[in-house]
């Protein structure tokens, strides 16, 4: 009888993804990156391991949100102090920063844990086209 394999840390051959957003509704582009960031797109996934590759998002300004969202949704933080809710649209998310929005849809979409965080920081997100990763030879994602 075989075993299940489980990945150790130290086995783990972290990979480069570009994913164009333009054109592309933002909810599924982080689904597409939070698999990706998980490694659940592996045949050696395991839960534990922060198996995921390394992900860069360009064109996050030209990401697209259907329906009445840019207007209806909004982004909530707190200052800390006593009624100090603040609340941001999406249409001014977007306009102002575009890459912040896709990493709190991301962030939503990992482990809420001391794993979730860390594969957060493998994600890279800019505004345009350009970004300065060509060293570490990434690949289009076509998933």
């Amino acid at each position: 009888m075989k075993s299940t394999f489980l990945m150790k840390p130290a086995d783990v051959q972290k990979k480069w993804y570009i994913i164009d957003a333009e054109g592309k509704v933002l909810g599924r582009v982080a689904a597409q990156v939070a698999t990706i960031l998980r490694g659940k797109h592996r045949p050696t996934y395991t839960p534990n391991v922060d198996c995921g590759d390394n992900v860069i998002v360009i064109n996050a300004e030209k990401a697209i949100l259907t329906g009445n969202k840019l207007d209806s949704k909004f982004y909530y933080r707190h200052t800390g102090h006593i009624g100090g809710m603040k609340a941001t649209s999406y249409r001014e998310l977007m306009e102002k920063k575009p890459e912040q929005a896709i990493m709190l849809a991301v962030k939503g979409m990992l482990p809420k844990n001391s794993l979730g965080r860390k594969m957060l920081t493998n994600i890279r997100v800019y505004r345009g086209a350009e970004h300065g990763h060509e060293a570490q030879k990434p690949e289009v994602y076509n998933g």
